[in-house]
């Protein structure tokens, strides 16, 4: 018999280190590149990190730093191991949900629907595209799984507390990661204490257990993000702040039916057919309080989540496990058959449909977005003759940067750059404020000829001021200036601008180097990724 947590690992672990393609920012600039910085003492910090109140903690980065630590002690911070090492401590992060799915499935719903559910994980697009990844989310969703697989379901049988204290840990380090995911306990913990509340015994009991450990969770956050920044910090109450402003509304604004429509479908993909199903058969009088307990959390989290303005698939990432036992249900009462018969023969079509998953696993893992991530090794290959300098002329964070590249010799900000994207921090009108990467995009051209000189500089000094200092209130609005560096990256889509193309062949740049792409929506992203070095007359292919 297979053993499951096993093969777990295995895949979660293959699927990190597999992965070759870029999904969100977040990946590394508040994660891998975090770490980076506090081992190695260099990389680039966002906003979030330098503004007056920093809104992240270092909870999650501290995550990677030990890797990176251990890297630097064994002198195997040049080698593939920079890349390798985080990819397995997140392949196996990953594999809690798998692993932990299964005895929270057989708590609320059964034994009989812990092999489905396994499966459906097993085979979810959304965890072959993310699990594997250095996303906060993707911490948040196994531990979120983990905790509710202790917690009380069953509050009238008389071993309900066993359970509870592992609940309460795993909730708040998941909180601590991630402050929203305070927003699925507070309806948890509601429930439990309503229907103990006959019981005033029980309810001390939770308090006992909750108080303290949510006491401890909060002076530990308190004092790891002081030390980490210097200064008395409290990144929670800074984050709930800064995102109940305007900020969160300059990264987009969705309708409020967003997770309904959109990422609800796109996180179950095949299985949206059962996880609607199973959510229907959950939400009936004679379904088990569990279920009815788990559709309600589902509910609740996004009703909550769609309230908020800025909306993304992955804020209810937590939630696809318990998608996945409402699907495992409705597939195998569906399929009907001796409960003890092999899961596998009783699928039949439902196994193929399922299954169309796997295909677009592999492009999101192999293909989608990895000229982005090919550049960067490109780039680290260089020797410093060729590499004195490089800009990024790109919409902000298109790539990761020095927990990828890892060039001490391009510490300096002004050899390596890109274009930035600073919020609306001093209280600007969102709708009416642009960035740094909005102003180049209004005009290309006339950014290079009104703000880099005249000429390249052959010794390729640092640019002055290339993007804007995070939380700095500055009398120019748009104070940025550069000098032309040895490497320009850029998408193929830039050179579609009137008289780019001529003009940086006018001033000496030629392609070295370039990466087709995948289907991008994007119009800024399209052309694949492209790399142009001053003097150079060949392709390093």
């Amino acid at each position: 018999m297979v053993n499951r947590p096993l093969l777990a690992i295995a895949i979660r672990v293959v699927i990190a280190i597999a992965t070759r393609t870029f999904f969100q920012p977040d990946e590394y600039f508040q994660s891998l590149e975090v770490a980076h910085h506090a081992v190695f003492g260099y990389g680039q910090l966002t906003w979030e990190w330098l503004s007056p109140k920093p809104i992240r903690s270092i909870v999650y980065p501290a995550l990677n730093i030990p890797v990176y630590w251990l890297l630097k002690v064994l002198s195997l911070e040049d080698t593939a191991a920079l890349i390798w090492g985080p990819k397995i401590l997140h392949g196996l992060i990953a594999a809690g949900t798998d692993i932990w799915l299964m005895r929270l499935t057989r708590r609320v719903a059964g034994e009989r629907y812990v092999t489905a559910a396994f499966y459906l994980s097993l085979t979810s697009f959304f965890h072959g595209l993310s699990l594997s990844r250095s996303i906060s989310n993707s911490a948040e969703t196994s531990l979120t799984t983990m905790a509710l697989s202790y917690f009380p379901w069953d509050v009238d049988m008389p071993s309900w507390s066993d359970g509870l204290c592992k609940t309460l840990v795993l909730a708040a380090v998941a909180c601590a990661i991630r402050p929203t995911n305070a927003v699925l306990w507070t309806y948890m913990f509601a429930w439990l204490l309503w229907n103990l509340r006959r019981r005033p015994k029980d309810i001390a009991t939770v308090l006992a257990n909750a108080i303290p450990i949510g006491l401890l969770a909060l002076v530990s956050i308190y004092a790891m993000d002081t030390a980490y920044y210097g200064e008395r910090t409290f990144t929670p109450l800074n984050f709930l702040l800064t995102n109940a402003s305007s900020v969160s509304l300059f990264y987009g604004r969705s309708p409020w039916h967003y997770y309904l429509t959109q990422a609800i479908p796109i996180l179950s993909a095949p299985a949206i057919p059962w996880v609607l199903e199973g959510a229907y058969q959950a939400g009936k009088p004679t379904s088990s309080r569990p279920l009815k307990t788990l559709l309600g959390l589902v509910v609740w989290t996004v009703t909550v989540y769609s309230m908020a303005g800025h909306k993304e698939w992955r804020f209810i990432h937590p939630l696809l496990p318990l998608l996945h036992i409402l699907a495992a249900r409705s597939l195998v009462d569906s399929l009907g058959g001796d409960p003890h018969q092999s899961l596998s023969r009783r699928l039949s079509a439902s196994h193929y449909f399922l299954t169309l998953s796997l295909p677009a696993i592999v492009y999101v893992m192999l293909f989608h977005e990895r000229a982005q991530i090919e550049v960067m090794h490109y780039l680290r290959s260089l020797a410093p003759e060729q590499s004195a300098s490089v800009g990024f002329l790109m919409p902000c964070h298109s790539t990761p940067w020095q927990a990828y590249l890892h060039r001490p010799d391009l510490a300096d900000d002004g050899r390596l750059w890109a274009l930035g994207c600073e919020p609306p921090l001093q209280g600007q009108n969102v709708t009416e404020y642009k960035d740094q990467t909005d102003i180049f995009y209004e005009s290309p051209v006339r950014y290079l000829e009104t703000r880099f000189p005249k000429e390249v500089n052959p010794s390729f000094p640092p640019s002055p001021l290339p993007r804007s200092n995070p939380g700095v209130v500055s009398s120019n609005t748009h104070p940025w200036q550069h000098e032309w560096p040895q490497n320009l990256v850029f998408f193929g889509a830039l050179l579609e601008h009137d008289g780019m193309r001529d003009l940086l062949t006018r001033q000496g740049y030629q392609e070295v180097w370039q990466a087709e792409y995948g289907w991008e929506g994007d119009g800024r992203r399209k052309g694949g990724v492209h790399v142009w070095r001053y003097g150079s007359a060949a392709l390093d292919m």
